[in-house]
């Protein structure tokens, strides 16, 4: 059985993501301290709802900031879903600018208040939108969505969204009334869902269950 950890840091849909993450065979652990892991774990996953400057502000106050650092060092396979994608960034630009992790460059911004055409629409993007391989990707081999096919359709509840600093970071984008979104990123062995793949039926299952194999 393979073994992965779950960060909590007091901001998080926990329930919902260690369920999914058993029903793909794992063994879970949940810390709420980084003095719990005294050896590094196989897998680790970052879940998180919310603002990200309040996400940002707990992980430093139980001692996950350094944690995580060290961990990507190992080029273990790391997760982030959401909010906890969006901290794997250099800033935040929800209610002022934040530091994150720094771990991908870039930022995140707030998603377009306006479709294509310049009509206004509704934020925050609630709802389910299919995945689409961006240009620079070939294909999605060896990543969390290689069992993924492009246009199938994921779970997005967020008024932010990434924003990388090169598009070599893009794994998949999906687009909001045209407005195209940065729906995953990878970096090496670090990977992040702004869509949760806990809430995404059985699409989202394949790729915990891709990331459980890696």
């Amino acid at each position: 059985m393979s073994k992965v950890t779950v960060i909590d840091y007091g901001i998080g849909n926990l329930l919902n993501v260690v369920r999914a993450l058993e029903h793909c065979g794992a063994d879970v652990r949940i810390v709420d301290r980084a003095d719990q892991l005294p050896v590094l774990p196989d897998r680790m996953v970052l879940p998180g709802v919310g603002a990200f400057a309040n996400g940002m502000s707990e992980l430093k106050a139980r001692g996950f900031d350094d944690l995580v650092k060290r961990y990507v060092v190992t080029e273990r396979p790391f997760l982030g879903i959401c909010v906890g994608a969006q901290m794997l960034f250099d800033v935040g630009e929800e209610f002022g600018d934040h530091p994150g992790l720094g771990l991908i460059p870039g930022k995140v911004q707030a998603v377009a208040a306006f479709d294509c055409n310049g009509k206004p629409h509704r934020i925050p993007h609630i709802g389910w939108s299919s995945l689409q391989r961006p240009a620079t990707r070939a294909s999605w081999r060896n990543t969390i969505l290689s069992k993924i096919t492009p246009g199938e359709p994921m779970y997005f509840v967020h008024s932010f969204a990434p924003s990388p600093a090169d598009e070599e970071y893009r794994l998949a984008d999906t687009y909001y009334n045209g407005q195209r979104i940065c729906a995953a990123v990878a970096r090496d062995a670090i990977f992040g869902c702004q869509f949760h793949p806990e809430r995404s039926a059985e699409h989202g299952l394949s790729i915990l269950s891709a990331f459980m194999e890696m």
